[in-house]
């Protein structure tokens, strides 16, 4: 089975470790692909540590999108969370403190 140069496209022998043709190196070892699974754990990750999950988000969006889906989904849903919390929370103290006011 003849190798060609990933390079220029020459045609390189078996045993060779650099293209004669550009002087560029031969990688003779297969990399593994890289696993875009998308997994919960980087929701979870994203929801606990929001600014990871929106950091994640950003660097990861066109190299593992399903997992940069995730982290962002995570640390988007925790800032609602987080939003609706705070703004009932003003409400509840606004209450208490206008009706403890009111006396009797």
């Amino acid at each position: 089975m003849a190798k060609f140069c990933k390079n220029c496209g020459a045609e390189l022998n078996e045993n060779q470790k650099v293209c004669l043709k550009c002087g560029a190196m031969v990688d003779d070892e297969v990399k593994p692909a890289e696993v875009d699974s998308g997994s919960v754990g980087w929701g979870f990750l994203g929801f606990f540590i929001p600014i990871v999950g929106i950091i994640l988000y950003f660097v990861w969006k066109s190299s593992k999108p399903r997992s940069a889906k995730q982290a962002g989904r995570g640390a988007l849903v925790s800032i609602c969370i987080s939003i609706f919390s705070s703004i009932l929370y003003a409400i509840l103290t606004a209450t208490v403190l206008v009706g403890s006011a009111g006396g009797f």
